[in-house]
């Protein structure tokens, strides 16, 4: 009698129902593109396991039960993974900003290399003749130059991890050290507030730490210095954080656009891109809708002597496919988070520029315009990314695409 062979369905089937708050011994597979450990429960479903590290063997209890994956937090680590180091900050898995510093930095790159290979393909559909390279950020640690924080009645720090309230510290190893320093000065400026107020602190390239409330945007500006250009960046303007990154974002991301007659920029901010870009083409049509940003870019560029770029205050989705723009070299945009919505990413592809760089803080939302952009008649000719933000599983992500008629 021939015997019978059981599918991966009967035998899941078959085993006992996983509850919540069950312990159970899993091997970490790999990691997500959330930061959390990936492993296989015993009845097939994916189980999610915050700050654990590639081949660790943990005893976890599960924490949410859902049909298609688990939850789980570690109780014990039977047996650590090659990756694993010990994290140096005392207040680690309780604050909520890091989430890696339990793992070796060469580790953390090439978990983000493979990421956002991961990501682009299988939401992207973009098909990779080899992984992605990421530029890592020269210090793992010291080189935030811009954060917010909580503080007050003597104490600051950050959020605690998936929570709002106040994670207490007096130091911050990924801060950049004049920041470090800061925050003894924030706790003292905020010992009268009787609840914790969020303020952000920010270091240029040169000059004092900027310390001030989030509401009030009354601090002094910072400024960067880029190319032998100064750039200067308000409160409530957005800034990249990774000082130790500055020069070698902004020299690739320049040397993608390349050089050419008309150029369109997408949510410029402060002109970090825009003063390089109209050292590059003779004609600059920018598009950005903060007030704050736009003020800081009008002053950058008279600053600079650059009178030959049109800033139109606006909304990238409301202008964009409202209005006819010419047909431009290039297009360079950094989107919010959320990536671009249906309409801009219409009227972009509309344009019919000879390039599209495209600069994301998100892989995933960048996947999914990456998708939209090669159905309507693009092709990824590039991909990189830029570890601005070692400890955690952020990545920047710079595609750029050309017409499929140019292949």
């Amino acid at each position: 009698m021939a015997r019978k062979v059981e599918t991966a369905t009967e035998v899941a089937s078959q085993t006992p129902p996983i509850r919540i708050g069950q312990c159970l011994e899993l091997r970490i597979l790999r990691l997500a593109a959330g930061g959390d450990g990936v492993a296989k429960a015993p009845d097939g479903r994916t189980v999610f396991v915050p700050l654990a590290a590639p081949s660790d063997f943990l005893e976890v209890q599960i924490v949410d039960v859902q049909r298609r994956f688990l939850r789980a937090e570690i109780l014990k680590i039977l047996r650590p993974g090659p990756d694993r180091v010990e994290a140096p900050c005392s207040v680690f898995g309780v604050c909520g900003g890091c989430t890696w510093q339990h793992l070796d930095y060469p580790a953390q790159v090439e978990a983000k290399r493979t990421i956002l290979a991961d990501t682009l393909s299988r939401i992207g559909g973009v098909a990779l003749d080899q992984v992605p390279g990421v530029m890592p950020s020269p210090r793992g640690y010291g080189y935030r130059a811009r954060a917010r924080m909580l503080a007050g009645a003597g104490e600051s720090g950050f959020r605690a991890r998936r929570s709002h309230r106040l994670c207490a510290t007096r130091a911050c190893p990924v801060l950049a050290p004049a920041l470090e320093s800061a925050l003894e000065d924030v706790r003292r400026m905020s010992a009268a507030d009787q609840e914790p107020i969020e303020w952000e602190i920010a270091l240029g390239s040169d000059g004092p730490v900027r310390c001030g409330r989030v509401e009030k945007k009354t601090a002094l500006p910072i400024v960067i210095q880029i190319e032998g250009d100064e750039i200067q960046i308000s409160p409530g303007t957005f800034a990249q954080a990774n000082a130790l990154l500055w020069e070698g974002l902004h020299r690739r991301v320049l040397a993608a656009t390349g050089r050419g007659r008309r150029a369109l920029e997408l949510y410029a901010g402060a002109g970090f891109f825009t003063l390089a870009l109209a050292r590059r083409f003779s004609d600059v049509t920018v598009i950005e809708s903060a007030a704050c940003a736009i003020a800081d870019l009008q002053q950058n560029l008279e600053r600079a002597g650059l009178d030959h770029v049109e800033i139109i205050s606006a909304r990238v989705e409301s202008i964009l496919p409202s209005r006819r723009f010419a047909r431009p070299d290039v297009v360079l945009l950094d989107p919010p988070r959320s990536g671009l919505a249906e309409s801009a990413l219409e009227a972009v592809a509309n344009l019919q520029a000879e390039k599209i760089v495209y600069l994301s803080c998100d892989p995933a939302t960048l996947a999914r315009d990456t998708a939209r952009l090669v159905g309507r008649g693009y092709r990824v000719t590039s991909i990189e990314g830029f570890d601005l933000f070692p400890q955690t599983p952020h990545l920047e992500a710079l595609v750029v695409l050309e017409p499929l008629r140019r292949s």
